[in-house]
């Protein structure tokens, strides 16, 4: 970040751009060049034209970063405090994201609105983690409502984001894990309906896509290790398809 400052600041954000995503394709080709994890999108071609929001699964690092090549002008939610560290806290402002206090729900709400509203009539696409903090790979899943109320605001559609990342760049460990981080870019839900619905519709898209990207992870050649959480899905996945073999 130092060294790019002069350019980041002084030129057009296009070419700001251009550096965050050179740095997040830096960080992923030493993964793979050091750890020995690569990763594998499948599905972009179901991604919208113009505004809308992405809702990934969040429970790495690695999901923060990744998915910046993809989009022109991305805008992220993001808790207040990421805007106090020095330096970073800049960069982020300069690309206009949305910065929440997450201790004052009123005052988040009517931010989000103002900011998002404005960013999808710029034909930006909003990223939103649907359960908010990072969670264990086979996790229980725990969807806030918040992405409810920005779809009924927007009136556009979701686009859920699937992935296992969490094996491979586990939540607060220094360690990586060699393997395939496969990404699945899923049917986006379209605008306008009822706020259960959605959030049912959300969670059952997403949660069977990572059981499906679960099973592939431990049945490939080079399997991660399994924290029990994913142990414990793996489990009651493996017992639901034993007791069901046609719904499986």
């Amino acid at each position: 970040m130092i060294f790019w400052t002069p350019f980041y600041f002084l030129g057009p954000r296009s070419f700001a751009w251009w550096i965050v995503r050179f740095w997040s394709r830096t960080h992923l080709w030493l993964m793979k060049v050091i750890a020995g994890t690569d990763h594998i999108v499948r599905g972009r071609e179901k991604l919208p034209e113009g505004g809308y929001i992405i809702a990934p699964k969040h429970q790495s690092a690695w999901d923060t970063i990744a998915f910046l090549p993809w989009w022109p002008d991305p805008i992220y939610i993001l808790k207040r405090q990421l805007m106090w560290i020095p330096l970073f806290g800049w960069y982020i402002a300069r690309m206009k994201m949305i910065a929440i206090d997450r201790g004052n729900r009123e005052q988040a709400i009517r931010s989000i609105n103002a900011s998002a509203q404005q960013a999808v009539d710029d034909g930006r696409q909003i990223i939103i983690y649907p359960e908010g903090t990072r969670r264990p790979p086979g996790a229980e899943p725990s969807y806030k409502s918040g992405i409810a109320h920005i779809y009924e605001k927007l009136d556009v559609p979701v686009v859920p984001i699937a992935h296992m990342a969490g094996l491979y760049w586990p939540r607060r460990k220094f360690l990586r894990h060699p393997g395939l981080i496969e990404v699945e870019v899923l049917d986006p839900i379209p605008p306008g309906l009822p706020r259960s619905a959605f959030m049912a519709e959300l969670e059952r898209r997403t949660e069977e896509a990572c059981d499906r990207l679960l099973l592939r992870a431990v049945e490939g050649p080079n399997p991660p290790p399994l924290p029990p959480t994913a142990q414990a899905r793996l489990d009651a996945i493996k017992a639901r398809r034993a007791a069901d073999p046609d719904a499986a």
